[in-house]
């Protein structure tokens, strides 16, 4: 009892540890200040969860309530193997007290890039416990070890008991011990014996040798608990029949275990409206009331700010990953309203997913941007039929001859600044991601001028993609800006 109240007094250490935040600077940037609670990191294999903030020295206004806000912490779920990052959580708060908007988030992991907060985080979470973590371990570990060994000896001492106590067979032992064994061995099928064992008892009859051997051995038989126990379900070879048939009615009959194996696309089971089905952590794809993409009409004209677009040439790495072709390039981002958004990739569609006055394209590039609060941005470039678009004949070019398989062309270089349009004029909404998990709270910019492609440009991704866009959602009377 003591060695258990030890073990479970050095577990409960790290918990209690948590009750008091303290922040701790870890970076200080002209602007800001990034801090990280060490009281909340919590480590599960390569997998670490901790909470860190952004205080900024100029208040910024949040979007979505008007609030200006100094303060943005974040719960983050880290994989230090594979250098990704998950927000669950962002709160936004205009003082160290005052919280202007919390926020669950839902989203998918996505790549850690070298500079920005997740970055900087990740470096001093994935780092090796100190000592005085390494030291409480090391004396949960003897705990466990002193408790591993109190329970073998029981266990030993118990078996012990259970071999001498439980004879080879009953019949080796004398008259009286047998029905001792019988009760020892066997003792919940003993009223089905006591006919058997006492014919067990009576001596052979001396003129026939051969019978004790022949008789007794029957009862003793009928004695072991593995023949009275399985030969009594007959019916046992109509069992794998029946099996059958229960995995097939939970085939027919559950609608979760129905959707289990298949993925998210665009057509047949995992065409969009069955997103929400096919994996709980989709739910927002049906339920989601600022959901994209939108037929985007009805905007008010304004002086909407300019984007600054910091895209600098670049190698690449394209991949057809078995929804669209996706592009990552290096040291790209886009500045508004005071917030910078480090691009992430940027992929296609076809035809457009949204649609303007009604009118749909003939194909969309979405530039997806995240900045260090975790916010998303995304640029969409419209595609018309025309002249061959160069930059999209790089990325041809290059493409994989198969999917989930990357092509890093080393010597090529593209420069995202020729993909964008002459007009810097752009429609802005908030919206959500246009594939599962289909999260919220995504600031959209949709360029108004469209970009030329060729036909041909636009054909060979048909072939791959013949149709990868999302159908329209509802307005829901969300406010879009015009640029005039």
């Amino acid at each position: 009892m003591r060695l258990i109240t030890i073990a479970a007094l050095l577990a409960a250490l790290p918990f209690a540890a948590q009750a008091a935040p303290t922040w701790q600077t870890i970076s200080s940037e002209p602007g800001k200040r990034i801090e990280l609670d060490r009281t909340s990191i919590k480590r599960d294999g390569n997998t670490v969860q901790a909470q860190g903030r952004i205080v900024l020295e100029k208040e910024l206004i949040d979007v979505r309530s008007g609030a200006g806000y100094r303060v943005i912490e974040a719960i983050t779920r880290y994989d230090c193997a594979s250098r990704n990052a998950n927000t669950i959580k962002r709160i936004f708060k205009k003082n160290e007290t005052d919280v202007v908007r919390e926020e669950e988030l839902k989203s998918n992991d996505l790549p850690v890039r070298s500079g920005t907060l997740d970055d900087k985080v990740l470096r001093e979470v994935c780092r090796p416990p100190k000592e005085s973590q390494a030291e409480l371990a090391q004396k949960a570990n003897e705990a466990a070890t002193q408790l591993k060994q109190a329970n073998d000896a029981m266990l030993k001492k118990e078996m012990a008991k259970v071999e001498k106590s439980v004879p080879v067979k009953a019949s080796d032992a004398p008259h009286g011990a047998a029905k001792d064994a019988e009760q020892a061995a066997i003792p919940s099928i003993r009223p089905n014996l006591k006919a058997a064992a006492e014919q067990a008892k009576a001596p052979p009859p001396p003129s026939e040798p051969a019978k004790p051997v022949a008789q007794p051995p029957a009862p003793q038989a009928t004695r072991n608990p593995t023949v009275v126990v399985h030969t009594t379900p007959a019916p046992k070879p109509r069992r794998p029949a029946k099996s059958e048939g229960y995995m097939l009615e939970l085939t027919h009959s559950d609608a979760a275990l129905q959707h289990a194996h298949i993925h998210w696309g665009y057509e047949g089971p995992g065409a969009p409206e069955n997103w929400a089905k096919l994996d709980a952590k989709n739910t927002v794809c049906a339920t989601g009331q600022r959901q994209s993409p939108i037929d985007i009409r009805d905007g008010i004209k304004v002086d909407v700010e300019p984007i600054k677009f910091t895209y600098r040439p670049s190698t690449f790495r394209i991949e057809d990953n078995g929804h669209t072709i996706q592009v990552k390039v290096a040291d790209s981002s886009i500045t508004l309203t005071g917030k910078t958004y480090e691009l992430v990739q940027f992929h296609f569609h076809r035809p457009s997913e949204e649609k303007v006055n009604g009118q749909r394209f003939d194909m969309v590039a979405h530039l997806v941007h995240k900045a260090d609060d975790g916010a998303l941005a995304v640029v969409a470039v419209l595609f018309e039929r025309g002249n061959e678009n160069p930059f999209i004949q790089t990325l041809w070019n290059n493409m994989p001859l198969e999917k989930n398989t990357a092509v890093a062309p080393p010597n090529t270089v593209i420069d995202l600044n020729t993909l964008l349009p002459a007009s810097p004029s752009y429609y802005t909404y908030m919206g959500s991601l246009t594939t599962p998990p289909c999260t919220e709270g995504v600031l959209w910019l949709v360029m108004k001028q469209p970009v030329q492609v060729s036909l041909d440009q636009i054909n060979i991704f048909s072939r791959l993609y013949r149709n990868n866009a999302r159908p329209i959602q509802p307005a829901a009377g969300r406010l879009i800006k015009e640029g005039r």
